[in-house]
């Protein structure tokens, strides 16, 4: 009863007249501009500041309306997050607990704040058997520095020796984990690169990995385990070895299975995006059943779940899986919310259905009878004048430009082929960067080299070094940016061609 009245009393005199969150009764009032907003972001129709306030206001950002309007939107939307729900069913009973723990940490640190002092002991030693049980090092420390000087303090020695145990085992678990952490971090931070602008990462991982392994066997935090095993990974996805990537996934995943106490939905499901990715480099068709299994462990519309249809439909492409390829396209654009994500997804899954439309019309045994499931897909025109291209679009036209190439030379329509890629040529020579889009420049390179022979294969030269690059130079290498995407390898997309021009 102590514990409650000091909490009552700090309510009493700072309590504040309404709390201002965004619940489901909040956002039932329609006619509401925080509505409107919060509407408005969630639905990908706002893409910065100025289409914001033209919607709510026919403004422009500076407008004093919408300033105050974001602001006290943000401070509303933060609030929020204190009532978020953990006990969804896709939440493990690791990350419940772990969001649980460091949202009552802050309530620990009002408490004290305001002089609460036994209400914040108390809850500081709840805090404390949850953090045990889940080997939260960090949480476990912070419990028990304010618990230790609670014990010195009421002179209980016993209890005082105990907690600072705790902290001298748990600091160097935390400290661990820290260093974990930067390897995994620095391994991060290089692989986004382009290969040649790696550094001596290659070189630098190998003593990451041997720091891990040593780590994982001085100390046993989940933690460190975690990152031993994803920096393994990293490290054979750089090095272009997939079998041992997916030896160390599977591992990964065996230990997580036998150690359900520090399960966490959102790490085991970076390893099955992980593990399809591999497979995908492999070009494994067996990886097209084993996707089907792990997708359950997703849920449907948010980010992961994205991810792992992309690579899912990108393994069945490249395996010529393309029934497989047609369901997962429907299960992806066909879901409501998908009207609601970003323009990138919503560009990228257009660009998917070009590429399936070519596939299921000229590559799909019985096209006709899946032609029948497919929403033929109405491929803008390019002209000269689409070609200036934003940062963010351009790789997006490229690929609808070679799809339309595909399209024309499949129906014998070469005039048109032609014409599509001499337009590509200024392109090509600007505004490609070699060291990005290597692959991409050489597959266009061995389109223009077909553009010259006017189409007539006796007449095609100069193309061994073009198609050499491709195979031996540079293999596929697909890390989900745009610059690496391809939905079918170039150098089976020129064998398609070759073969088509044959006939």
């Amino acid at each position: 009863m102590k514990n409650l009245i000091e909490i009552a009393q700090i309510i009493t005199k700072k309590k504040i007249r309404k709390i201002e969150i965004f619940d489901e009764h909040y956002l039932q009032n329609k006619s509401s501009k925080f509505n409107d907003f919060y509407e408005g972001l969630i639905q990908g129709k706002f893409k910065n500041d100025r289409d914001a306030a033209e919607h709510l206001y026919q403004s422009t950002p500076k407008d004093d309306k919408y300033r105050q309007l974001k602001s006290r939107f943000r401070k509303r939307l933060l609030n929020t997050l204190f009532f978020l729900d953990v006990n969804r069913p896709s939440a493990s009973n690791y990350e419940q607990a772990y969001f649980t723990c460091n949202k009552e940490w802050t309530l620990v640190k009002i408490l004290l704040a305001n002089q609460a002092i036994g209400a914040a002991t108390a809850l500081a030693e709840q805090i404390l058997t949850t953090a045990l049980q889940f080997k939260f090092a960090d949480v476990i420390v912070n419990s028990c520095r304010i618990l230790r000087e609670q014990a010195a303090v009421s002179g209980d020695y016993k209890a005082f020796e105990e907690y600072d145990e705790h902290i001298k085992q748990y600091a160097n678990v935390l400290d661990a984990e820290i260093r974990s952490e930067e390897f995994l971090q620095r391994v991060v931070i290089n692989y986004h690169k382009p290969p040649n602008k790696r550094e001596d990462i290659t070189e630098r991982i190998d003593i990451y990995c041997q720091a891990l392994d040593s780590l994982t066997l001085q100390y046993d935090s989940p933690v460190v385990r975690y990152n031993k095993y994803l920096v393994w990974t990293y490290r054979y996805e750089i090095l272009a070895e997939y079998a041992q990537m997916l030896r160390v996934i599977q591992e990964a995943e065996q230990h997580m299975q036998e150690n359900p106490n520090y399960h966490q939905s959102e790490k085991i499901n970076h390893f099955y995006q992980k593990r399809l990715a591999a497979h995908l480099h492999l070009m494994d068709k067996n990886g097209v059943q084993i996707s089907q299994q792990s997708l359950t462990a997703f849920t449907p519309g948010n980010k992961d779940w994205y991810t792992f249809q992309e690579y899912r439909f990108l393994l069945s492409m490249q395996v010529e899986n393309y029934a497989c390829a047609l369901k997962t396209y429907e299960e992806v654009v066909s879901l409501p919310k998908f009207k609601r994500t970003g323009h990138e997804i919503q560009d990228k899954w257009e660009i998917f259905g070009y590429y399936l439309n070519y596939a299921v019309q000229y590559l799909m045994p019985n096209s006709d009878e899946h032609l029948q499931k497919l929403k033929v897909l109405k491929i803008k025109k390019v002209t000269n004048e689409n070609f200036e291209f934003t940062k963010e679009e351009f790789i997006y036209d490229v690929h609808n430009v070679i799809v339309q190439i595909l399209f024309a030379i499949q129906s014998g329509r070469l005039s048109i082929a032609r014409e599509l890629i001499i337009n590509l040529k200024p392109y090509i020579n600007r505004q490609l960067r070699k060291e990005e889009y290597f692959r991409m420049i050489n597959f266009l390179r061995l389109l223009q080299q077909l553009q010259k022979a006017e189409f007539q294969l006796e007449e095609l030269s100069n193309v061994e070094k073009y198609k050499d690059r491709l195979i031996e130079e540079s293999t596929f290498s697909y890390r989900g940016m745009v610059a690496e995407l391809e939905v079918i390898r170039y150098e089976h997309l020129w064998a398609l061609i070759l073969e088509r021009l044959k006939e």
